[in-house]
């Protein structure tokens, strides 16, 4: 299925981009993410699973095992802090 993803802050930095369309067979946004780390680079250590990373789904906070659904937008983002 194919699926939009953003990157955000740091994330973005790492991936080298802002936005990709990716064609996967992942059900969940945990197993998107895996995906991602599988593919290695600076992109695989922003995402890897030592790391805090919020997820969204279609623009709502989602837990790891939300399912994906064709044409949707899943977002990858740092937790944020304030002060």
């Amino acid at each position: 299925m194919k699926v939009t993803v953003r990157y955000f802050a740091a994330m973005r930095e790492a991936m080298g981009t802002q936005v990709e369309v990716l064609d996967t067979p992942a059900a969940t946004l945990a197993e998107l993410r895996s995906a991602l780390i599988a593919r290695g680079g600076a992109g695989a250590e922003a995402l890897g699973g030592n790391r805090a990373v919020r997820m969204a789904l279609n623009q709502v906070m989602s837990a790891p095992d939300a399912a994906l659904s064709e044409g949707c937008e899943v977002a990858f983002f740092p937790p944020v802090t304030g002060g």
